[in-house]
């Protein structure tokens, strides 16, 4: 396999993952071994998703373009994205009823369009389907089969599973465009709010490992400051003891993840960034959203390989297919550590 990290009590990876998914069965699909209907979590209008989401056993399995690859989804990660546009946060870009939620998939190549090159049937892959977050496909990873552009995926890492995979690409493509974003260099110190979610705990992890930061503090409740030390920070920083705003060090550069980009401000040295992904952002501070990218995913692949960068899943997951709208209604408690994946699916 595969990796497994333990984090103190706060974080496991469950047994499941260490159970390889078998590939070859795909090895030698064919359009005629495609079904023509799926399995997927749809909801036809728009709301609180717990409420609209139903699971439709007769979905229409996605077309592919010359462009695309048509994915057996074998794990699915969940983002606040699906949840908030499923009250209607892209209703003027959004693709028409029924949708099928989900952005990151790890899953296997099972039809290639005519003009792809860099993959072929049974290669596994993984990555966020929807280049463009605001333009999202109808058909999204809460499905037996999704789509997607071959410029937006890569080949999965070997010593990663299909669950640990899925976690990654939203997340860490929005970790690393964010860094990027701020002209973050080595020797640089960074302050990361939200240091225990899915994207704070890569954030920590890139800033240390792939730009080299000096100094890496992260924010997060007194339960997972040792997860913070164990993915890299040097200061972990207990917010529901401590205003981090008011502490005497200041940083190059905030990256916010929980919407606070005011009080972010007051912690950055003279000069230094503030970056939200979790807007509005109160100027000087930019409000930042990630543009799926493979080439990301590829760039990190030696990180990932070697283990300098590691998936951080919730204890809760994998939850089952069957088990999508508790695991929505987890996610939008804001207490998971890391990722919530869904995990298998049918």
């Amino acid at each position: 396999m595969v990796y497994t990290w333990l984090v103190a009590i706060t974080l496991h990876i469950p047994s499941s993952v260490s159970k390889p998914f078998c590939s070859t069965k795909f090895m030698a699909a064919s359009t005629t071994s495609i079904p023509s209907h799926i399995k997927a979590w749809v909801y036809n209008e728009y709301g609180n998703i717990e409420e609209t989401l139903k699971l439709d056993p007769n979905i229409a399995t996605p077309q592919i373009k010359d462009d695309q690859v048509l994915i057996k989804v074998v794990a699915a990660a969940l983002n606040p994205v699906d949840y908030k546009r499923a009250l209607g946060l892209f209703k003027d870009t959004d693709s028409p009823f029924p949708t099928a939620p989900g952005y990151d998939v790890a899953g296997v190549v099972v039809k290639v369009g005519s003009k792809v090159k860099k993959f072929k049937v049974g290669d596994e892959v993984y990555g966020d389907i929807n280049e463009n977050a605001g333009n999202p496909k109808a058909i999204g990873t809460l499905a037996e089969y999704t789509s997607a552009e071959e410029k937006v995926l890569a080949h999965k890492p070997s010593n990663l599973s299909f669950i640990e995979a899925s976690s990654l690409p939203l997340a860490i493509i929005t970790a690393y465009q964010g860094i990027e974003r701020a002209q973050f260099s080595s020797g640089k110190s960074i302050l990361v709010l939200g240091g225990a979610g899915g994207v704070g705990s890569l954030v920590i992890q890139l800033a240390k490992q792939v730009f080299g930061a000096s100094k890496v503090a992260a924010t997060a409740s007194t339960g997972k400051l040792e997860l913070l030390r164990e993915l890299g920070a040097d200061l972990p920083i207990d917010y529901t003891k401590e205003n981090f705003e008011e502490l005497p060090e200041k940083f190059d550069f905030v990256y916010d993840t929980v919407g606070q980009s005011n009080r972010a401000l007051k912690a950055t040295k003279e000069g230094g960034q503030v970056i939200t992904i979790a807007g509005p952002a109160s100027p000087p501070a930019i409000w930042f959203f990630l543009h799926s990218d493979g080439a990301v995913l590829d760039k990190l692949k030696p990180y990932l390989d070697s283990g300098k960068v590691k998936p951080v899943l919730d204890p809760k997951s994998p939850l089952p297919f069957s088990k999508a709208i508790e695991a929505f209604s987890y996610l939008k408690t804001n207490r998971a550590t890391g990722k919530v994946v869904i995990h298998p699916i049918p």
